[in-house]
């Protein structure tokens, strides 16, 4: 995605997911666009106007309310879900086309379901795949090590443990080939470097963010340190 695609996008779902919170908060939405209405505000936002973008978002705001609540039983935090449903909601204005014959509403509720389900179902492979106890090799004296073995383990008894295998430092090199947040997000939960033991939920307030995001966020870079020691173990 452009830069400039990225940096509206961004904004657009942090506007959005705001004022959802707010019509679900206060139980009032706005009313959906007229359809003539929509006409004009999609041949405004076909010529670049951005404002034309955040009514069609805004007035479509309702839609990802009722698509989430299709969702309760899934124990996801529903904060995450109204990020995600509006993330579907922005492809969808993005990428519309009135030509297709079909209402905006009735493209974004698909959009918008179907990103909610990509979403879950990355959750559920990833919980299905992730295991700090998953083996990444063995030590000197050939017995398996997981990844929980040397997670935030002191680095001199990481040293006497896994002597050249597995020492700290190839690990802290992979993890710095994580993404910013992932790398982070490691830091804090498990210890590494100079940084103190976190909960999830701390980490979540350091950060601005949800508990349950730290918690993807942290499955996500345990599953690619995990395929970096396995890939290494086949070379």
């Amino acid at each position: 995605m452009l830069p400039g695609l990225w940096t509206v996008t961004v904004l657009s779902v942090v506007n959005g997911v705001m004022a959802l919170v707010s019509y679900i908060a206060n139980n009032t939405f706005p009313q959906p666009l007229s359809e003539s209405e929509e006409a004009r505000y999609l041949e405004q936002l076909s010529k670049g106007n951005e404002h034309a973008r955040n009514v069609l978002t805004e007035r479509n705001l309702r839609l990802v309310a009722h698509i989430v609540k299709k969702f309760d039983s899934t124990g996801e935090d529903v904060d995450d879900l109204i990020s995600i449903g509006t993330i579907g909601l922005i492809k969808a204005i993005n990428t519309f086309k009135p030509d297709k014959g079909t209402r905006l509403a009735t493209y974004a509720a698909r959009c918008i379901e179907n990103e909610i389900l990509m979403h879950l179902r990355f959750i559920k492979k990833v919980k299905a795949e992730v295991s700090l106890y998953d083996p990444i090799g063995v030590d000197k004296e050939g017995n398996e090590i997981s990844l929980i073995d040397i997670l935030g383990t002191d680095p001199e008894v990481v040293a006497d443990t896994v002597e050249s295998a597995f020492e700290k430092k190839r690990l802290l090199e992979k993890v710095h080939k994580l993404n910013r947040r992932e790398k982070r997000v490691l830091e804090m939960r498990f210890g590494l470097g100079a940084t103190a033991r976190k909960t999830q939920r701390e980490i979540a307030r350091t950060l601005g963010i949800s508990r349950s995001y730290v918690s993807r966020i942290e499955k996500r870079a345990l599953t690619k340190l995990i395929k970096e020691f396995n890939m290494e173990g086949c070379q």
